[in-house]
């Protein structure tokens, strides 16, 4: 035991249950019999005065063993853990907000004087108790809520003893009426009371919860933390670079965004933090980035012309320039000593299948395969029908495979597949399968790189070592969110559409003014998506479903003509059927889910209806708009909303006003935030826990800038200023999320 043990206060104690050991010990057989645990028996072990951020957690006051264990479910194992689990909001408790109803949180917070108390008799299992609190110059009635039932003890008995008249305290809790007068007291706390430090007076955390904990005991547990570690909090930010960026210490910071005096002081603090990830996420792509240059391939490719001018001469069409550029982009990658690593970033429509189908046969005519996978199985579907067409009398074998592949045709597929008979493979998460093994597979294509993680493309990449990565998005993404998603990656930008494509009109319409503009165009020969939220019901009367509006649609509202439904639980064969038909155009109406969102190319389809618009995010409809407006007809995308509020309404207002897809993407991340504009909650996986992609792009681009000062100024991050930047790096990019090689 060491001496901060030894100083220890009294009343400063944790338990421990102790085994022991019977018999003796054998250097041969071990104990001569088993050790035996005791739960009856414990010992007072003084906890230390001063605690190290990597300390257990249950050595904080108050915390212990059983409530390490709940801890533990949100991740929080040490005091370092603890720390930096950050609020997710603040309370303003301070005495200038006195009866403030928090109407975002339903809480109301008051001080004032006991006024009258008194316990309210009760026939069931919860007792109630009252008084009266003198605030600001009104009455408020406080009201506990304690279960009697089944305990040993009287809960209300201390509130009796405590509740003094003329007494001063702060109570917390939710308003029983509309005027705030009446409140159910959640906490309360006694002026005077040291113990009400970290929960009145201030701006007060709250904190995402698990079952069994609450906001006052994590408030407390912070708090003594905090005090337990002054001094011992190390800073990591490169003092230089903290300087520049005029930034508080760590120790400040943590103080500040826990428990932060002002809210000048909380902006600071959390700016800090902010930084402090971001700069970490930008230094781990700058060492994935070089990490992927570093990496030879054995493989080398030459532009032979065998498959590439034929395919060239059949697409029917001419490449644009920025398809050209890209083309060449794509292609100096691959002929380099390095494998690619590259994002292809394109608006809907502006032909990114094709460059990437150029890039393909390029590896094809090298002797070489390639995958192609996608996040759905009808967009898989598309893609195989979209091969066929482009690659129709071409040499190339290719075939689709995803789960629902019957085990026999899996099984020949995965056989000429590893034996290398199969060129091209087509499919989704099903390529990620161990028993999918490549001859010779040197380059990797990912669609809607988005609905995949950071480990997916990684997973399919292992499938051969050195293999070329190229990742597509139809989503625009603003250059600080793909600074932050796709730092390791080169990107290239197809930004301009074909000729010819028409802008397509937006308008926001009733539902029967959008049905008479798809029967006018389907009178003149052209096609119809009409696009609901769900496949079924969802109890929500205003929200329509494709199941049951199908029947309407093809009886009612459009009789005598070719409708069919399509939605992501039909079996694949039913899918493929419908979406043959509906290209072939045989089907003039499609019904449908948003699984359409992507890859379905239909030139003779002139309208998209959309139901229930106000449920759809701003990429979505942007997407699903994109599946209209690829011929040389005039095109209308047509948003049926009734209902919705402020922020659906302003959603339809941007797709009515533009067509342009980075403009759409800036204006999504604005109003949704990054983890729900990309598909996924990115967050999880880059660890960010205060950082937000959107509020806080400013501070990313400082950190994007500041990295590359930093390894100019040190590219080994060796100097002794640079070293806990490094260690912080390497435990939570290489040890955690294996984003980077140690190497």
């Amino acid at each position: 035991m060491d001496n901060s043990c030894a100083a220890a206060s009294p009343d400063n104690f944790c338990k421990i249950s102790l085994r022991f050991w019977p018999g003796c010990w054998n250097w041969q057989t071990g104990w001569s019999q088993k050790p035996v645990l005791s739960p009856s028996v414990w010992v007072q072990v003084p906890l230390p005065a001063l605690l190290h951020m990597s300390d257990s957690i249950q050595y904080i006051k108050g915390v212990g063993p059983k409530r390490a264990e709940l801890l533990e479910k949100l991740g929080i194992a040490s005091v370092e853990d603890l720390l930096r689990y950050y609020p997710r909001d603040w309370q303003d408790r301070r005495t200038n907000s006195l009866l403030s109803i928090f109407r975002q949180e339903s809480c109301a917070v008051c001080r004032g004087a006991v006024l009258w108390c008194r316990r309210i008799f009760t026939k069931g299992p919860v007792g109630l108790f009252k008084a009266g609190i003198s605030c600001g110059g009104a009455e408020i009635e406080a009201v506990w809520f304690k279960r009697t039932a089944g305990l040993q003890y009287d809960p209300l008995s201390a509130l009796e003893r405590e509740m003094a008249r003329g007494r001063e305290l702060w109570i917390i809790g939710r308003p029983n009426n509309a005027a705030g007068t009446s409140v159910a007291v959640e906490e309360y706390y006694f002026a005077g009371d040291e113990g009400a430090a970290p929960h009145v007076e201030r701006l007060v955390p709250l904190y995402p919860l698990t079952a069994g904990l609450s906001n006052k005991f994590m408030r407390e547990a912070v708090w003594r933390a905090l005090e337990k570690c002054c001094g011992g909090i190390e800073d990591i930010v490169p003092p230089e670079l903290a300087e520049k960026r005029k930034l508080l210490s760590a120790t400040q910071a943590l103080r500040g965004l826990h428990f932060p005096g002002t809210m000048g002081e909380l902006d600071a603090a959390r700016k800090r933090i902010v930084y402090e990830e971001f700069l970490l996420l930008s230094a781990a792509w700058e060492i994935k980035k070089r990490q992927n240059r570093a990496a030879g391939k054995k493989h080398t490719y030459q532009i032979k012309r065998s498959l590439l001018t034929p395919f060239r001469q059949q697409l029917g069409f001419e490449f644009t320039p920025a398809q050209k550029r890209v083309i060449n982009e794509i292609f100096a990658d691959l002929r380099s000593p390095r494998p690619m690593t590259r994002l292809l970033q394109g608006d809907v429509g502006s032909g990114k299948t094709v460059v990437a189908l150029s890039a393909l046969m390029l590896a094809v005519e090298n002797g070489y395969q390639g995958a192609f996978m996608a996040p759905t199985e009808i967009l898989a579907g598309q893609h195989f029908l979209t091969f066929r067409r482009f690659l129709q009398n071409l040499p190339v074998k290719f075939e689709l495979l995803t789960s629902s592949t019957r085990p026999a045709a899996r099984k020949a597929a995965l056989e000429r597949i590893s034996k290398g008979e199969t060129n091209l493979v087509i499919g989704t998460h099903a390529l990620l399968e161990e028993d999918v093994r490549f001859a010779a597979l040197r380059l990797a294509v990912i669609d809607e790189q988005h609905r995949f993680g950071v480990r997916q493309r990684a997973l399919l990449r292992q499938k051969a070592s050195g293999a070329d990565l190229l990742v597509m998005t139809a989503t625009p993404i603003p250059r600080t969110l793909a600074l932050a998603l796709y730092g390791d990656l080169d990107i290239s930008t197809i930004d301009e559409l074909p000729p010819g494509r028409q802008p397509v009109e937006t308008i926001s319409a009733a539902e029967s003014e959008a049905f008479e503009i798809a029967r006018r165009e389907v009178a003149a020969g052209r096609q119809a998506y009409i696009v609901h939220p769900f496949i079924e019901e969802s109890g929500d009367e205003d929200v329509k479903s494709v199941s049951a509006q199908y029947e309407r649609l093809s009886k009612e509202i459009f009789p005598g003509i070719a409708c069919a439904m399509l939605h992501g639980r039909m079996k694949p064969k039913d899918k493929s059927s419908v979406m043959e038909k509906f290209a072939a155009g045989e089907i003039k109406i499609l019904a449908a889910t948003p699984v359409i969102e992507v890859g379905i190319d239909v030139k003779n389809a002139a309208v998209m209806i959309i139901q229930n618009a106000e449920r759809f995010g701003l990429a979505s409809l942007h997407q699903l708009r994109g599946r209209v407006g690829r011929g040389v007809d005039k095109s209308r995308c047509v948003l049926v909303s009734e209902s919705g509020g402020e922020q659906a309404r302003a959603r339809i207002g941007a797709l009515c006003s533009t067509n342009d897809g980075f403009k759409i993407g800036e204006k999504d991340m604005e109003m949704r935030g990054p983890g729900d504009f990309m598909g996924i909650r990115q967050h999880g996986e880059l660890d960010l826990r205060a950082g937000d992609l959107v509020e806080d792009r400013e501070v990313l681009a400082w950190a994007a800038e500041d990295k590359g000062e930093l390894f100019r100024r040190d590219p080994e991050l060796q100097s002794p200023q640079h070293r806990p930047f490094r260690r912080r790096l390497l435990e939570l990019y290489s040890r955690k999320w294996h984003l980077i090689d140690i190497a």
